[in-house]
């Protein structure tokens, strides 16, 4: 009997969890430690909740905004808080689009009212935002100013780039999402590639989440420190240690481990070698 091939949906569900499941990613959730408030399970049911969202999404039976907040509203069935959000984001149009290419076209076609939907699937997370930042989500105006702007979804994500690194990957082609892809096939260790490609995107760029909370001079510094494991100057538990001492999560970068993911799952990435 033929072994079916997986669908866009089960590739997505199978990126979710195969990030969250690496070992080690300095900071975040893994099979390593929990938040006190946040467990490995609760990213997990997640990847199992969201799953009509997804079939949605492989069908093209919704908007990339309409599909971004079903996703988070059927994420919410648990008490760990967001999990998956800014993963929504980039998983949603690279499922319609059938990769990187196809995503692109997706994202210039979103609408006024992708952005309405967007904001009220924000305003039903606990996603950091900058506080200065004047198309804030708690103001109850804010569709009322997304018409008067003219503003699609596309462009909230160009507004927020220069902030925000999961924004950018839709402003400028995905490229960390198509280099994490690139890492994984070309290490070739299946599920213990995860964690050395996520250290890779740790030494690339600062995370935004982190500059979000503790400011960029924090973030940059974390790049650099994720640099010196690469170099063999710390060690990689060392690594995780202190990030989890100081409560420095690198959440959007695992955001965009889990497109990475997607897309070389879909390209041919061999998870279980």
């Amino acid at each position: 009997m033929a072994i079916p091939s997986l669908t866009l949906t089960e590739q997505a569900q199978m990126a979710m969890m195969l990030e969250v499941c690496a070992m080690t990613k300095p900071g975040n959730v893994d099979r390593g430690h929990d938040y006190p408030d946040t467990w490995l399970e609760h990213f997990l049911f997640s990847s199992l909740f969201c799953r009509t969202a997804f079939e949605r999404a492989e069908m093209r039976a919704g908007t990339i905004g309409e599909l971004i907040r079903e996703a988070t509203f059927l994420t919410g069935r648990h008490r760990g808080g967001n999990t998956h959000f800014g993963a929504f984001i980039l998983l949603i149009p690279l499922i319609m689009g059938k990769g990187i290419e196809g995503a692109c076209q997706c994202i210039k076609e979103t609408s006024i009212e992708d952005a309405i939907l967007f904001y009220d699937a924000f305003a039903h997370t606990a996603v950091r935002v900058q506080e200065s930042d004047e198309l804030d989500i708690n103001d109850p105006l804010i569709s009322d100013k997304l018409k008067e702007r003219g503003m699609t979804l596309y462009d909230v994500m160009a507004h927020s780039a220069p902030q925000d690194m999961v924004a950018r990957e839709w402003t400028v082609g995905f490229p960390l999402t198509r280099k994490a892809a690139d890492l994984l096939k070309e290490d070739g260790r299946g599920r213990e590639a995860v964690s050395s490609v996520f250290l890779w995107l740790l030494a690339e760029e600062p995370d935004t989440f982190i500059a979000k909370k503790f400011g960029n001079d924090r973030a940059c510094q974390v790049r650099d420190q994720a640099i010196q494991v690469l170099a063999g100057q710390i060690s990689h538990s060392e690594f995780d240690e202190y990030c989890i001492r100081e409560s420095i999560n690198p959440g959007s970068l695992a955001d965009i481990m889990i497109a990475g993911l997607f897309v070389a799952l879909i390209e041919g990435w061999e998870w279980d070698l």
